[in-house]
């Protein structure tokens, strides 16, 4: 997982993992959820994915969007 920069300093997300048709999130409580194109969307996904490699709004997107499309 690579280290999620928090740029704002105000997000619980940790680390991430991007892979073709997912991205992993891995949150300070130390749990991490995995969401699919299958499960959130693909347009979701790729927002996310830039969102992660941005290291801002990461948190809030999938707080107002996706927060409950993961799939472990």
């Amino acid at each position: 997982m690579v280290a999620y920069k928090n740029i704002d300093g105000d997000s619980s997300i940790t680390a991430y993992e991007i892979g073709s048709d997912f991205i992993k999130v891995k949150f300070s409580s130390g749990k991490v959820y995995q969401y699919t194109y299958q499960s959130a969307g693909s347009a979701n996904i790729e927002h996310m994915k830039k969102l992660a490699q941005n290291g801002n709004g990461l948190n809030s997107f999938i707080m107002r969007v996706v927060k409950n499309m993961y799939v472990r």
